[in-house]
């Protein structure tokens, strides 16, 4: 509980309607230092923000599992001392900031779908570099990037481009070797904290 505070104080308020854009650029420094391996295959992971009641996306980001791990998190609001950004790409994504990352959005009236695909080598590679050079999204465009950087992908090229970050899910979850995962959670939308991550399966 103590640490739960503690990290809530680090972060910034959660403002999912908007899809608010910022325009940061963290130095060379900063980015080497966060680097992160996760030794893992590669792979795509696409996060879905569902609002309970309408069943409709209120956000949509993509973490990409590369030469290194980061989050490509376009016009979003999540934010944490040791995760350095450039645009809308996060750095140093562990396994801790991963799930930190679900729990900031998961609340009592949000779930967050997790759909991840792997990937040969070389797309992971593009999905990074399409990221790194896509430039900071403006607001209410997380959708219309994910898609644009999807779409740019071998294998990917049936992807629509689109706003509906729901219409994205649907049409990345028929992609053959999609695992899924519905993270849900009980906090009020006041509270944003890190928790141990409490997820059931369920189907795109």
């Amino acid at each position: 509980m103590i640490f739960r505070r503690a990290v809530l104080c680090l972060l910034f308020p959660l403002a999912l309607a908007a899809c608010g854009a910022d325009n940061v650029w963290a130095t060379n420094e900063e980015v080497a230092r966060a680097r992160h391996v996760s030794g893992e295959a590669p792979s795509l992971t696409l996060y879905t923000v569902i609002n309970k009641r309408s069943g409709s996306g209120g956000h949509t980001a993509l973490m990409i599992d590369a030469s290194q791990r980061v989050l490509f998190d376009p016009a979003g609001t999540f934010s944490y001392p040791s995760v350095p950004v450039r645009n809308d790409v996060h750095y140093g994504i562990t396994e801790q900031m991963r799930r930190l990352y679900i729990d900031y959005h998961a609340r009592e009236t949000y779930d967050v779908l997790e759909q991840k695909i792997p990937v040969s080598p070389a797309v992971a590679e593009e999905a990074l570099r399409r990221a790194q050079e896509y430039g900071a999204v403006n607001k209410a465009f997380c959708g219309n990037s994910t898609s644009d950087i999807l779409r740019g992908l071998p294998g990917f090229e049936s992807m629509p481009r689109t706003f509906f970050p729901m219409k994205i899910s649907r049409a990345f979850g028929e992609n053959p070797g999609v695992q899924a995962r519905l993270y849900q959670d009980g906090d009020p939308d006041i509270y944003t904290g890190i928790t141990m991550v409490r997820g059931k399966t369920a189907e795109p």
